[in-house]
């Protein structure tokens, strides 16, 4: 069994069990991407939750397990050979501490950047050899999951009746998209039990900072949203679909009407948890702001902003601040 190595619990977050999140919700919007009508339910979700399961997305199985056999092998490693592909500053191997101010989880990680010409010199050293596998690995994954990003993109765009249709994917495909992976691992805590009735924070809860996040894990629970109402609710593992979150930039882009959707996960007693995350960013000096096509009269109701004025905001945020809100208009009264 991997674990972190041991340290007071009391430098970690807890919170308390409630019954709808510790119940696995069955109302998470169910989507298969080869239906006609996807682009319709797709907004839908987006707007309702910002939040969705996809089937038939075209990812390939063996992209998958390939990469989560690449990950588990890395992350079984002994912590000193780990630690040689760190710091993430800003790519590389992280352990519990999350951004640079004070934010902690039960949680190991890999952060890349999706850029091909990325140098993997910094795992050469822990793989024992060149790690062209695991590069490899990583670079077909990500390339199968932005294509699937960008199709739902055009899809949301559609049904939203905006021209031109690549209007968000465009800026996926962007050859200066700042857009990065991420590869989590929640080790067991099997100290759970001495909680009395409360729950370890793998990782606290926030929103996406950027346009559209894919996520995919193995079958362990522990992900959880947050509804309007502002209860958690626990979403059922499925490692053979994809989730998808609405991010801030899209949450800006749509004036509001879609939601970037407050998440977390919580810590498993028994099973580890591995999941993988495409984060897709415009290029840093895109400017942000509400489509005028999806503005029918109204107000906006955020200042204009570049990519990299909110990027570099909200790094420096904690986990659980509203990142938005410095960007919000405020209403005369």
């Amino acid at each position: 069994m991997v674990v972190l190595p041991t340290q007071a619990m009391e430098q970690f977050s807890l919170v308390k069990n409630s019954c709808k999140a510790t119940t696995l919700f069955p109302g998470i919007p169910l989507i298969d991407l080869s239906k006609p009508d996807s682009k319709h339910l797709l907004v839908k979700a987006c707007e309702e939750f910002g939040f969705c399961k996809v089937i038939n997305h075209g990812v390939p199985t063996e992209f998958i397990s390939k990469l989560e056999s690449e990950a588990i092998k890395f992350f079984s490693l002994p912590l000193s050979e780990k630690e040689k592909a760190g710091p993430p500053d800003p790519f590389g191997y992280g352990n519990k501490m999350i951004g640079p101010n004070g934010d902690v989880g039960w949680v190991e990680y890999i952060l890349l950047t999706t850029n091909p010409g990325f140098n993997y010199q910094k795992f050469e050293s822990v793989f024992g050899v060149t790690p062209e596998k695991f590069q490899g690995a990583v670079n077909d994954y990500i390339s199968a999951v932005k294509n699937m990003a960008c199709s739902i993109l055009e899809q949301l765009a559609e049904g939203l009746n905006i021209q031109p249709q690549t209007v968000f994917s465009k800026l996926l495909m962007d050859e200066q998209s700042d857009s990065v992976f991420r590869l989590n691992h929640y080790p067991p805590c099997p100290d759970l039990q001495e909680l009395h009735g409360r729950n370890l924070i793998g990782f606290g809860e926030h929103t996406d900072p950027q346009i559209i996040s894919v996520l995919r894990s193995n079958n362990t629970s522990g992900l959880q949203i947050a509804l309007k109402d502002g209860s958690w609710i626990s979403v059922p593992p499925d490692q053979n679909s994809f989730f998808i979150n609405v991010g801030d930039s899209m949450q800006v882009l749509t004036n509001g009407r879609f939601k970037s959707v407050r998440h977390r996960v919580l810590a498993n007693s028994s099973k580890s948890r591995v999941s993988m995350i495409y984060f897709g960013g415009p290029p840093l000096s895109e400017k942000i702001a509400p489509l005028p096509s999806l503005m029918e009269g109204e107000d906006s109701l955020y200042k204009e902003f570049t990519w990299f004025e909110y990027k570099k905001s909200a790094y420096k945020s904690r986990l659980a601040d509203n990142r938005l809100g410095l960007f919000e208009k405020i209403a005369a009264s």
